[in-house]
């Protein structure tokens, strides 16, 4: 055999084994798909059966919009604080110590003022140069800078503040400013899209996007000595970081639904979790500071807890929500209307409340005076009672912002900020004139401070007329105190 011959064999050869596999392989293939396709598979995408039409943006989902109207009514806030340091002392503990006992080693060296800077945001919300913020963006602040969005710079000045609800009211003399329009926080939904407008970070005009994840949350980061603070925050996810503080919370529409405050946060930045004042309580709050100079505070008169699964089967209730009645302040409106001990809250004004911070903000949008319906129930029954509502001293009128008061007979007035800083207290009442009654009897001349009620400190007119108040039984007080001049003194009182 000649190599032509040998090739033309090994070709043909070759052409004859593909033909062989090939068919082969065609038998196999056909087997396999018979059995694949023997029985369907209840398998499908996650998304297979939505209608494609809900994944549109619908056309009023849009953020361009509220950014572009709130951010000109958004503005910058620099606080300045001053202390007082000795002038070469360092940070030891114990530096005060050893000057008491062997001298200053730096000559008797004075004090000196020291600042410190805060910063935070606010929300015009008058063309006449009021701003909205929160009370711990300015607190004890000896200056506040306010910086508008188109670069110019006012003084502002504190027209009232209120710790329980973390707000205060500035002013600018300015006029013609852009501002921002005041929405209903009740009408927010939970899942609602909201933009936070402020400058955290120190980054002017920052807006960050996300949706409301609950209502009438209570956070626990007010704190009040007479247990006053409202809690009661529409909760997000929009990033909030500090300088934010005092922001505007806002719908799509650009209204203000809310006042940036507060975040749940382990690292001292955004981690989450946001929290602001909703836009109603601080309607309100600010109408009362900008009439007042305080808040007209307006209260049922009754301690509360939340109804749970537990309480419902200790207390035998028929209910696994609402608030729940623990005790009923006597002459307070909700003891006038009828309102009991074990009463469960479930409704102010018609409107549902199943925790305790709903039921505060619903009774803190009235002012004292004010008649709101309370649905109850009680052993097992339904009804409704109507109560007027009062202010901390158990009276229906409203307070001046100099809450001078008269108390038997003594015309009281809160302390102002010098006379604090000089007497080096946190307060007290100060006892203005003395006419015929118990305090003349006790004694005590005008120019006294009562800084204390049996051992129960008093920062405040308010505070005095409440312990006052409190005392109904006949005995006497002892009342704690000093003169102008710093002196002490202590009295007994007959009540």
């Amino acid at each position: 055999m000649n190599n032509r011959q040998f090739f033309i064999r090994m070709v043909f050869a070759s052409m004859l084994g593909g033909i062989v596999a090939l068919g082969g392989y065609q038998l196999v293939k056909e087997d396999q798909v018979r059995v694949i396709q023997a029985e369907s598979q209840p398998v499908r995408f996650s998304n297979y059966e939505l209608d494609s039409s809900a994944m549109i943006v619908p056309e009023g989902l849009n953020f361009v919009y509220a950014a572009k109207a709130v951010t000109p009514g958004v503005v910058h806030i620099r606080s300045t604080f001053e202390g007082t340091s000795r002038m070469g002392q360092g940070t030891n503990q114990f530096d005060e110590y050893f000057r008491q006992f062997f001298g200053d080693p730096q000559g008797g060296s004075q004090p000196q003022q020291r600042q410190s800077m805060g910063s935070g945001s606010g929300v015009i919300i008058g063309q006449d140069g009021y701003i909205a913020t929160n009370n711990h963006v300015i607190e004890n602040a000896t200056e506040i800078e306010v910086l508008l969005n188109d670069n110019r710079t006012y003084k502002a000045e504190i027209v009232g503040t209120d710790p329980t609800t973390d707000l205060a009211l500035l002013k600018i003399e300015a006029s013609g400013l852009p501002f921002v329009k005041v929405g209903n926080s009740d009408q927010v939904q939970i899942g609602e899209w909201v933009l936070a407008v402020g400058n955290p970070f120190e980054f002017r005009s920052t807006v960050t996007a996300g949706i409301i994840s609950a209502k009438g949350r209570n956070i626990n980061i007010l704190r009040n000595r007479n247990n006053l603070q409202i809690e009661s925050f529409l909760q997000t996810d929009a990033a909030v970081n500090p300088g934010n503080s005092g922001g505007a919370l806002v719908n799509l529409r650009g209204e203000l639904v809310g006042i940036n405050t507060a975040i749940a946060t382990p690292t001292g930045t955004y981690a989450g979790y946001s929290f602001a004042v909703p836009s109603n309580l601080v309607d309100k709050v600010l109408a009362d500071l900008k009439e007042f100079g305080v808040v007209q505070r307006a209260l049922l008169g009754i301690n509360i807890r939340d109804v749970n699964a537990q309480l419902a089967e200790d207390e035998d209730l028929n209910v696994l929500e609402g608030v729940y009645v623990i005790n009923v302040n006597p002459n307070s409106g909700a003891d006038d209307a009828g309102i009991e001990n074990g009463d469960v809250i479930i409704a102010v004004q018609g409107e549902k409340v199943t925790k305790t911070s709903e039921l505060q903000e619903k009774v803190a949008l009235n002012r004292p005076g004010d008649k709101v319906k309370v649905t109850l129930i009680r052993n097992g029954k339904e009804k409704t009672v109507t109560a007027t509502l009062k202010n901390t001293l158990g009276t229906t009128t409203t307070i001046a912002s100099s809450n001078n008061m008269t108390i038997q007979g003594g015309t009281f007035a809160d302390l102002s900020k010098d006379e604090k800083e000089t007497l080096k207290i946190e307060g007290g009442a100060k006892l203005l004139n003395v006419e015929a009654g118990k305090w003349r009897e006790a004694g005590i001349k005008a120019g006294f401070i009562v800084t204390a009620v049996d051992k129960r400190p008093i920062l405040s007119v308010e505070d005095l007329s409440r312990a006052l108040t409190r005392t109904n039984d006949g005995s006497g007080l002892l009342i704690e105190g000093m003169y102008e001049g710093g002196e002490k003194a202590y009295y007994g009182i007959g009540w």
